[in-house]
């Protein structure tokens, strides 16, 4: 696995002088993103003792400091950077990882990871100029993605246009597997939005 994460120069002093801080011998930093791949992802960055980190994480060894990296998080920190820019109040350390909301998936990804990529990375960024968002609720033992429109969408007269037309149509032509698409929500009756 290449390095995919960038630690400045800066970032590595800052981070190494907290460390220094903490006086506990053998402290790392250890990075995560909280439910990576979707619009909700958080990168998160903490102390991690000896004997914190998970097995399974990779450990960078940097110049001043070491890193553990959360292997289901690695994909998601692809081009992150995590910078410290000082200022007169001290200075503020930056994560940007650009690709934390994004999924990352190929043929072999579960079918509800590619279903949620192709909302996010196709379907939902045209929505969004009109304060719209689709979400996967669940798929079914069928292969129907059950859809959640919010924001713009619900109670848009043309909400059922849209998503026969448009939204299905891109879904299904992307991915081939699923059989068809439904909207978990009545656009007449919202109190029973998520019953049907």
């Amino acid at each position: 696995m290449s390095q995919s994460i960038e630690i400045t120069d800066s970032a590595q002093e800052y981070l190494a002088e907290l460390l220094e801080k903490q006086n506990v011998e053998g402290i790392a930093v250890r990075i995560f993103i909280t439910q990576p791949g979707t619009p909700y992802a958080e990168t998160c960055l903490a102390y991690c003792r000896p004997g914190e980190e998970e097995p399974s994480d990779e450990l960078l060894e940097l110049d001043k400091i070491r890193v553990y990296l959360d292997k289901h998080s690695l994909a998601f920190l692809d081009e992150a950077v995590v910078d410290f820019n000082a200022d007169r109040m001290g200075g503020q350390l930056t994560i940007k990882a650009p690709n934390a909301k994004m999924p990352k998936v190929n043929a072999d990804s579960p079918l509800e990871d590619r279903v949620n990529y192709v909302l996010y990375s196709e379907i939902n960024p045209g929505l969004a100029a009109h304060g719209g968002e689709i979400k996967l609720i669940q798929l079914t033992d069928e292969n129907v993605a059950v859809l959640a429109f919010g924001g713009g969408c619900q109670g848009c007269a043309a909400v059922d246009l849209t998503l026969k037309d448009g939204v299905e149509k891109t879904l299904i032509e992307r991915i081939p597997e699923l059989s068809g698409i439904r909207d978990v929500t009545d656009h007449t009756d919202t109190s029973q939005a998520y019953y049907r």
